[in-house]
């Protein structure tokens, strides 16, 4: 019956049914599939952009991390450098150890050593110890070059000598010095510092 209803429609009724078929179908297909598709592809855009923009940030934190690491890094070897030369204790040990290093290297005899009182100034402290020392010419000058190559400040000061006498045809002297290293002065310093007890080697 209804292929004998359809038989009676013109052409051009057949092709207005067919065409509103077509954009019904079209209609039907944007609103079920389309439009959610198309949402889709917009919020996936969407967190690809927030994606790039977190990765740009962590990729800067990195970077800023990376320089304040190579920086902490490098103010920390200036700082051991700094605690070389001018240490925050008095290190009576490695400072005698430094000068017994020397004399052994230029011959030199070390007799004696007597730690004095630390001297607070403004910004650091001396460190002052007397020596009493024994050698050729040659070595007594040696000792004075090495004690100026070494890494920490050290000044030889009141350098006396005394008892020159020949042995094996040079002549050997006595040597009386006060050596000062310096140190940093720490935020709750003390008025005046105190040296260990002075002996011999």
């Amino acid at each position: 019956m209804a292929s004998l209803g359809l038989n009676k429609v013109t052409t051009g009724g057949k092709f207005a049914i067919g065409a509103v078929l077509v954009v019904a179908t079209a209609i039907l297909y944007y609103f079920m599939f389309y439009s959610d598709l198309t949402e889709s592809i917009d919020r996936a855009r969407s967190e690809e952009q927030s994606l790039r923009h977190e990765l740009a940030d962590a990729r800067q934190a990195e970077f800023s991390f990376q320089h304040d690491l190579a920086e902490l890094a490098e103010r920390q070897q200036r700082q051991n450098e700094m605690s070389k030369i001018l240490p925050v204790s008095t290190e009576y040990p490695a400072f005698l150890s430094a000068i017994q290093g020397v004399a052994n290297v230029s011959g030199v005899n070390l007799t004696a050593w007597a730690p004095q009182p630390e001297v607070i100034e403004k910004f650091y402290a001396r460190v002052p110890m007397r020596l009493d020392l024994e050698g050729r010419y040659h070595q007594i000058a040696k000792f004075f070059y090495g004690v100026g190559q070494l890494d920490r400040i050290i000044n030889m000061e009141n350098i006396t000598m005394s008892n020159p006498r020949v042995v094996d045809k040079e002549t050997v002297v006595k040597v009386s010095t006060l050596a000062t290293a310096f140190r940093a002065l720490a935020a709750d310093e003390p008025s005046k510092g105190k040296g260990p007890q002075g002996g011999k080697p």
